[in-house]
């Protein structure tokens, strides 16, 4: 509520896709700092039913351009840029192909310009997942990562949907998912039970009766093991920063793999005792300042200008 848009202007890209859908991309241009076309880019992935105009991404568009001098273009998933995608297909926590496939097209676009990725939440998980898919064969272009309040290892950390905080925010963002089912029943049927999935309760149940089976796994635990970034931490070899604020009310803390994250030295751990899920919130409400955004963007302009980043602990 306290992130506004003020301040930046919005050019859309509508990027068509191989299987004949689309995502579109949103370019933000921070009025006060009009920023060459040679800056370095980001790549900004939102979390589960956002999109790439929130508060949060607008706050760190803001960060990256008038602190940093560091462009960003912000990807919508499928069905969540105001228009509802042409096929049956969604998105998921492990959706990573259209990540690849949006990365390349900046590539193309801009080839040598440096660039970084950045997820938050839902959106954390699919960054950190992608890059450790990619590994070393990840475009030397693409050279920092940070994800926000990410989960790591979802069957564990979606526990904390059961408590009644996690409650309350499930059946705010399962009400959104219900909505797109009704917009999409046409295609969903013979694939889903339109009726099953409509009467899902809880994030849980919708991802055992619609993602899994949508998206050919066995049930919610086989999407949620697969599909978590922890999986595929060991293979991340680009320096990546991790905020999680360990009172997060979204996922629960035991979830962090202690042992994965220090193995790896790409990996740069921050986890304060509070900040809640995407929160971090300093200052007052009538001045707030947003300490996670701030934080990500001098991780990357760092990075990007080819500084040594000191291991964090």
């Amino acid at each position: 509520m306290l992130r506004t848009a003020d301040g930046l202007a919005f050019r859309r890209e509508r990027l068509e896709l191989p299987d004949g859908d689309f995502v579109d991309l949103d370019w933000p241009t921070a009025a006060q700092h009009p920023l060459p076309p040679t800056a370095p880019l980001v790549l900004v992935l939102h979390g589960l039913e956002g999109n790439a105009k929130r508060g949060y991404a607008c706050e760190l568009y803001r960060q990256l351009a008038n602190q940093r001098g560091l462009r960003a273009v912000g990807m919508n998933f499928r069905s969540c840029s105001g228009e509802m995608n042409r096929t049956h297909w969604l998105y998921n926590a492990g959706a990573t192909a259209d990540v690849g496939h949006v990365l390349r097209h900046l590539e193309a676009q801009e080839p040598d310009v440096p660039k970084a990725l950045v997820g938050f939440s839902l959106g954390g998980n699919m960054a950190l997942k992608y890059l450790g898919e990619q590994g070393a064969d990840l475009d030397a272009d693409v050279r920092a990562a940070v994800a926000i309040s990410p989960p790591l290892q979802m069957w564990i950390g979606s526990k904390a949907l059961d408590t009644p905080l996690g409650k309350l925010y499930g059946r705010r963002l399962l009400h959104s998912l219900h909505g797109k089912v009704r917009a999409k029943a046409h295609l969903l049927t013979g694939k889903l039970d339109v009726a099953q999935v409509l009467a899902t309760r809880s994030l849980g149940e919708f991802d055992e009766v619609a993602t899994a089976p949508l998206y050919g796994y066995k049930s919610a635990d086989d999407y949620y093991r697969q599909c978590s970034s922890a999986r595929f931490l060991a293979g991340i070899q680009r320096p990546t920063l991790l905020i999680r604020a360990l009172d997060d009310p979204m996922i629960d803390a035991a979830d962090i793999p202690t042992a994965v994250l220090a193995a790896n030295p790409h990996l740069h751990p921050l986890f304060p005792r509070t900040g809640g899920h995407v929160g971090f919130m300093e200052g007052t409400a009538r001045q707030p300042t947003f300490w996670a955004e701030r934080q990500g963007a001098q991780f990357l302009a760092m990075v990007l200008a080819g500084k040594n980043i000191r291991a964090r602990r």
